[in-house]
């Protein structure tokens, strides 16, 4: 066989080889390229899913936040009884009567009366008071309580339970406290009003602290603070 013909079938197999080789490289970079908008285009796409979910969750939050508790009204004391009424003494014992004279015989039609004399009515003597109204035994108040240490104590004052910041809550430290501020959530009552799902929602959007909520049970913990319920509260997480 002659050497240059062969040379040239062994040059076009290698140019063949190249030129397959230079359309496979082509068609993988195009590929590639490819591949990388969609994967841009869905890591977009999920961000705009995010930030909707987020915008929705915040707002389901503020409409189901609980309203205010009512500040704990003063218990003002009862009025006092009032006063029996004055009772009349005992009339005094009855005296030996006096003889009765006879009565005078009736007079005669024909006769005119006598005319009476005019006399001036007694006026009634005035009622005695009764001892019972004069004073009041000095070891009982107005109330009937022989010590003014039985009465209960008036129920205090202060900001509703649920007005409490979130760093109330077992195991929530500043920087939980500072993304759920982020969220819309800062108060006690806030974290208590949202229920299983919004809970979850939040949960997830926590970022390196996502779990956090239920393992500490935060949602409990909330419930149970802003309903005042704080002997519950420590029964379960411990002192405050």
């Amino acid at each position: 066989m002659d050497p240059i013909s062969d040379t040239g079938t062994l040059t076009g197999i290698a140019l063949a080889i190249i030129a397959v080789l230079a359309v496979l490289t082509i068609i993988g970079i195009l590929v590639g390229a490819r591949k990388r908008r969609e994967r841009k285009e869905a890591e977009r796409i999920e961000r705009e899913r995010v930030e909707r979910e987020r915008v929705q969750a915040a707002a389901a939050a503020r409409s189901v936040k609980r309203p205010p508790v009512e500040r704990a009204a003063i218990v003002a004391p009862p009025p006092p009884p009032p006063a029996p009424p004055p009772v009349a003494p005992a009339p005094p014992p009855l005296a030996d009567l006096p003889e009765v004279a006879p009565a005078p015989e009736p007079a005669r039609i024909d006769e005119e009366p006598a005319p009476l004399a005019d006399e001036p009515i007694a006026a009634a003597a005035p009622l005695d008071a009764s001892p019972a109204s004069e004073a009041q035994s000095p070891e009982t108040d107005a109330f009937g309580v022989s010590d003014p240490g039985d009465l209960p104590p008036p129920a205090p004052v202060g900001p509703p339970p649920g007005d409490a910041p979130v760093t109330k809550i077992k195991g929530l430290g500043p920087k939980v406290a500072a993304r759920l501020a982020d969220l819309g959530i800062v108060t006690v009552g806030d974290l208590a009003a949202l229920d299983q799902r919004a809970a979850e929602d939040l949960d997830a959007r926590l970022g390196p602290f996502t779990g956090r909520l239920t393992r500490d049970r935060w949602l409990e913990q909330a419930q149970l603070l802003a309903s005042g319920d704080v002997k519950t509260f420590e029964a379960r997480f411990g002192k405050l």
